[in-house]
């Protein structure tokens, strides 16, 4: 079934209701906002370090002690590495990058305050700030426009131009997974530009130093400095460290792809969005992303990017809110005829394969709804 038959075109005066439902419930949420979701994310803060800090020591005893019973190497390691893979996927997903949204700002916490904000991943938060919070939640899935369409490796949509490298791109994208916080950290340097002649190599290496820097720091951290406290034991610790940080990544991979990159996910020309109003964007923000249907601890593991949808209509507001606000938006969607994309996490992680496999191969730009109309609709 294609996005045409789920999605009717909206009037202009539609367009601007359906925009003043959504926006009514973001200030009636913003109202609300406390001390529970104060108490939430420190919560939250507290438990990254709590579980990392049980990582390194389980990992430590695996190293030494474990160097001299095998059954401890093996329990403690694999505890280590999943309550250091757990404390770095909160911090990553419900803690950093709700937190660099802004999301807390109003708690004046120095700890948590989306400017300073500095993540436990190789990229910078001051580059993620640029590609994400900017270009991505104000051009989300605009040609042109997104860098995260694809990510400059993928063909996920047929509107890409095909070209005889997407057909490596089900191994690219496996190695993409396992590497994701590396593919992250180097997107705003834009390859792609240098390779091309369109870009100085002063002006990368001049962009490069504070990602280089961050990216030092979180090599000799993970693969230098907790190692060397293990002594001769240091690679235990090492392979433990490396095993959690993938961990990260293939979740964090799992979760985006699955918010963006599924069946009935759209993309947009530059065109359709010049002159994009309220309306437009608020359906421009539906028709590019997905929800994961899940219960809270999904919501958790996921920082609620479970609920995409919230997360790009109110990409400020406590994400911890997000499935309370969901019923609403699900159900104003409903009622101005707008196909409301969720499924459970093997349903839209399935669909993200066969976007992988398919457009590996050429393919054709599929007819999609109109995001308005100049006539009311039929």
């Amino acid at each position: 079934m294609t996005a045409k038959t789920k999605n009717r075109a909206l009037t202009p005066d539609e367009l601007d209701a359906f925009a003043a439902e959504l926006d009514a419930l973001r200030a009636r949420t913003v109202a609300t906002v406390g001390q529970a979701d104060a108490d939430y994310i420190r919560a939250v803060y507290r438990a990254v370090r709590y579980f990392g800090l049980a990582g390194r020591v389980l990992l430590m005893v695996a190293a030494i002690a474990g160097a001299f019973v095998t059954p401890v190497l093996w329990i403690a390691g694999t505890l280590g590495v999943l309550s250091l893979a757990l404390s770095k996927i909160l911090e990553n997903m419900e803690l950093g990058h709700n937190v660099l949204h802004g999301q807390f700002d109003w708690m004046n916490d120095p700890a948590l305050d989306g400017r300073t904000y500095e993540w436990d991943i190789a990229g910078t938060s001051e580059n993620w700030r640029k590609t994400h919070n900017f270009r991505h939640h104000t051009w989300t899935n605009v040609r042109g426009l997104d860098d995260d369409i694809g990510y400059g490796l993928l063909r996920l949509f047929p509107e890409q131009r095909w070209r005889p490298f997407y057909l490596a791109q089900p191994v690219v994208a496996v190695v993409f997974a396992i590497l994701f916080e590396w593919g992250i950290a180097i997107q705003d340097l834009r390859l792609g530009r240098w390779f091309a002649g369109k870009k100085k190599t002063s002006e990368l290496l001049q962009e490069f130093r504070p990602v280089g820097r961050k990216m030092a720091r979180q090599v000799l951290k993970d693969y230098v400095f907790f190692p060397l406290l293990a002594g001769p034991f240091f690679l235990t610790v090492l392979v433990g460290n490396a095993i959690a940080n993938v961990l990260r990544n293939l979740w964090t991979y799992l979760i985006i792809f699955c918010g963006h990159f599924t069946a009935d996910a759209e993309t947009f020309s530059r065109e359709s969005v010049r002159t994009e109003g309220r309306g437009g964007w608020y359906l421009r923000q539906l028709r590019g992303s997905s929800n994961i249907a899940g219960g809270k601890l999904l919501n958790l593991m996921s920082g609620n990017l479970s609920h995409q949808i919230e997360h790009h209509f109110f990409p400020d507001v406590p994400a911890n809110r997000y499935a309370a606000m969901a019923v609403e938006v699900r159900e104003i969607c409903a009622r101005y005829g707008q196909h409301y994309n969720t499924g459970s996490l093997p349903r839209q992680f399935g669909q993200v394969a066969w976007r992988i496999l398919r457009h590996a191969l050429p393919s054709r730009p599929r007819v999609t709804a109109p995001l308005g109309a100049t006539q009311p609709a039929g």
